[in-house]
């Protein structure tokens, strides 16, 4: 089993899982920035860009290793959602992903058709597995990609945004994320790129299938309970968004936090 590197691990996090979810909706290439960091060291950055078109949203994201962690590692990766607004956030029609370390390239691409997985391709090809847990037609209906999943909308910032549940499919992997409302909270840091109410989220990480049995990272998660997420309103959009995610892990807590905001 391939094992990752704290920094590595905070990568992918920050793509595969969609964590660093959109700061930006219903303003053509507004450009959102987070600081990824583990044990306190800052080791990636990720900017978001959101253009919208009527109903129909285009989202791309990217991300390099940065700070100290460059000494260690060479890293990075961009995403790419497209789809409709609806009433409760943004649903996927199409998503790709691509990471790159060191001389390895991965590269995933899923279509989604009225909430459905309908085709994906992944490169390199997956091995086959008998550690790994099969993805049932079931499994890829009702889903969403592990981007636009985490963007809400609502009427108001409040503890009914965290009562739900995410169920995301990203082209190997099935897993649902439930979000239950802890409380409301102010933020007031002069560091970060917005100060006001926000509403904090526990999250709880349960995979469903594609996933490895094996799997250090995911067996971790799937019992971790120390998985948080804080949303803010953007303006009077009615879209809310992460200011801050924090997840423990064995290396430190990894934290991703909204810096600018254009």
């Amino acid at each position: 089993m391939k094992r990752f590197s704290p920094f590595r691990l905070a990568l992918s996090l920050s793509l595969v899982l969609g964590l660093a979810g959109p700061a930006t909706a219903q303003q053509d290439g507004s450009i959102a920035t987070y600081v990824v960091s583990v044990g306190g060291i800052n080791v990636a950055n990720v900017s978001i860009r959101l253009a919208t078109e009527g109903a129909s949203y285009q989202l791309d994201l990217a991300a390099d290793v940065a700070g100290l962690a460059q000494v260690l590692a060479q890293g990075s990766g961009a995403v790419n959602s497209g789809g409709a607004i609806t009433n409760s956030g943004l649903r996927s029609n199409r998503f790709y992903l691509e990471t790159r370390a060191q001389a390895e390239r991965f590269a995933l691409s899923t279509a989604y058709a009225g909430g459905n997985a309908t085709g994906w391709d992944v490169t390199p090809p997956l091995e086959d597995n008998p550690d790994r847990v099969p993805v049932t037609a079931g499994h890829r209906s009702g889903v969403n990609d592990p981007l636009a999943a985490f963007i809400f909308r609502g009427s108001s910032l409040d503890g009914s945004l965290c009562n739900r549940t995410l169920n995301i499919f990203t082209g190997i992997e099935r897993f649902d994320m439930a979000l239950s409302y802890v409380e409301m909270q102010e933020a007031t840091s002069s560091r970060t790129a917005y100060q006001g109410p926000v509403v904090l989220c526990a999250m709880r990480y349960r995979p469903i299938s594609g996933h490895f049995t094996s799997s250090d990272i995911t067996n971790y998660l799937a019992n971790s309970n120390r998985m948080l997420a804080w949303y803010m309103p953007l303006g009077q959009s009615g879209f809310f968004i992460p200011y801050r995610v924090l997840m423990g892990s064995s290396f430190g807590d990894i934290s991703m936090v909204l810096v600018g905001l254009e």
